[in-house]
């Protein structure tokens, strides 16, 4: 089964009126910076189509605000009880906003991530630190030397016996 193609306009144009609904009413003020901040580096995997960095820290951006987001709900969420009365549908409305906002970004990580593959970014990915490989078909055996196969020695004496040139 074929993956459907999502535009990333649409997915940051979706989070980013989630977002701006979801900050009405009770949510602070790192909520909405948080979000917006990883909204505008999708903004940039939007304006360079062919990078595969902008993506990746799209991707991990959403991830973290994952967790944030529920932060931000556990802490925040029960103080919204003593809103006044006149205000509490303005808080249902934030709130359910905020909240289908952070069940679709699992989702839009998804989406986000077959858009990293497209671009060319590796399966498993590389955040910079050396690794071991233990891929040894490259290598050849110091055992098995082949007279054909060995390079040419720079340092041999030319053909007179007169000594080489020797280059470092």
């Amino acid at each position: 089964m074929e993956i459907p193609a999502i535009n990333l306009k649409a997915i940051v144009l979706v989070h980013w009126l989630l977002t701006v609904w979801g900050c009405m009413a009770w949510l602070p003020v790192s909520f909405g910076w948080g979000n917006f901040s990883v909204l505008a580096v999708g903004v940039w995997a939007i304006a360079q189509r062919d990078s595969i960095d902008a993506v990746l820290m799209f991707l991990v951006g959403m991830v973290v605000t994952i967790l944030t987001d529920i932060i931000h709900f556990g802490i925040y969420y029960p103080l919204s009880e003593f809103a006044a009365e006149r205000g509490r549908d303005v808080f249902r409305f934030s709130a359910g906003m905020a909240i289908l906002n952070l069940l679709l970004k699992p989702v839009s990580c998804f989406f986000v991530y077959q858009m990293y593959r497209e671009r060319g970014g590796e399966y498993n990915v590389n955040f910079g630190f050396p690794s071991v490989s233990r891929n040894r078909e490259a290598y050849q055996s110091i055992d098995q030397q082949d007279e054909s196969s060995s390079p040419a020695n720079p340092f041999s004496q030319a053909q007179d016996n007169k000594p080489g040139v020797r280059t470092y």
